[in-house]
């Protein structure tokens, strides 16, 4: 059984491969060519992620909801990150942030929350003045006091060049959070990992360029309900650009490095920081702990 679902899961891993967006590059005679699939090629596409099994309640025999916070210095996370300059590079490859905000922008993406509790809804207007910011220079204000009438009544409009417009981009995420559901599944008889949400952090747009500036929570996505959305985005494979990997099949199969820094628990889901405070060293042993105890219990079920 377990055999017959590995070559499943293979083959479908697979098919997603052979569906990229670079298909015919080599037998395109001009550039509009590359990326065009056949008459042949759309009738027998099944291009889709691999849906996630039915779980039972009572199948879940252990469970514990843990958040991560994924820092995208690392370099195992620059898949994520890159590319941050789409001017210079083709429509096919996009950022993680850039394709979760291009979602959001054209509607494909509806499951956007203010929250990882899923409570408020957001829209793109909601979180406008995180993503953009303009203030009016010192130099501008000292042209409106030259005549302050001509600006008020619009004959007199402010030049550009005299106000500051900041806009967060991708080269401004430092980072996501995910938050997840490690569970023992005893019908399969192992433990498995289900991702509920994923959120873009940033500093606000009015802080970029500063020195130490916090970090906001863009947004919060639930998570199974962009996977289409994901799967047809591909990360790069620095090992083999013909074979690329696909969003969502990368945060399925954590091809990444997270740090738990919150786990659900009678406090109200209080984060490590919360009860580990100014000691970096104790929390990072603190998120292992939490880590192990979750591991250390599929690894307790074979012992007698």
């Amino acid at each position: 059984m377990k055999l017959k679902a590995l070559l499943l899961v293979t083959f479908s891993v697979l098919g997603s491969f052979t569906s990229y967006s670079q298909s015919n590059l080599l037998n395109a005679k001009t550039p509009d060519e590359i990326g065009k699939k056949t008459t042949a090629q759309m009738d027998s596409d099944n291009d889709k992620p691999l849906p996630y099994g039915y779980v039972h309640d009572r199948d879940v025999l252990m469970g514990k909801t843990v958040w991560e916070n994924i820092d995208l210095d690392e370099r195992v996370n620059f898949p994520l990150y890159f590319p941050i300059d789409t001017a210079s590079i083709g429509k096919d490859r996009r950022s993680l942030f850039q394709v979760l905000l291009n979602g959001i922008k054209s509607g494909k993406i509806t499951e956007v929350y203010g929250d990882e509790y899923f409570n408020t809804k957001k829209s793109i207007k909601d979180m406008s003045s995180s993503f953009k910011y303009i203030d009016t220079a010192q130099v501008g204000f000292d042209e409106i006091n030259t005549d302050i009438e001509a600006y008020k009544s619009g004959r007199k409009i402010l030049d550009k060049q005299f106000v500051n417009e900041l806009e967060l981009t991708a080269q401004d995420i430092t980072g996501f959070k995910v938050k997840g559901y490690w569970y023992f599944d005893k019908r399969q008889s192992e433990l498995k990992y289900r991702m509920l949400a994923i959120c873009p952090v940033a500093p606000e747009a009015r802080e970029i360029g500063k020195d130490n500036a916090d970090v906001i929570e863009l947004f919060w996505i639930y998570f199974p309900a962009i996977r289409d959305v994901l799967h047809e985005a591909k990360a790069f494979n620095d090992r083999n650009s013909a074979m690329p990997i696909t969003f969502d099949h990368l945060l399925n199969s954590r091809r990444f490095s997270g740090v738990i820094y919150k786990e659900e628990n009678v406090y109200g889901d209080r984060t490590i920081d919360g009860y580990m405070k100014d000691n970096a060293q104790m929390q990072l042993l603190e998120s292992e702990r939490v880590k192990s105890k979750i591991r250390d219990f599929e690894q307790d079920m074979w012992n007698y």
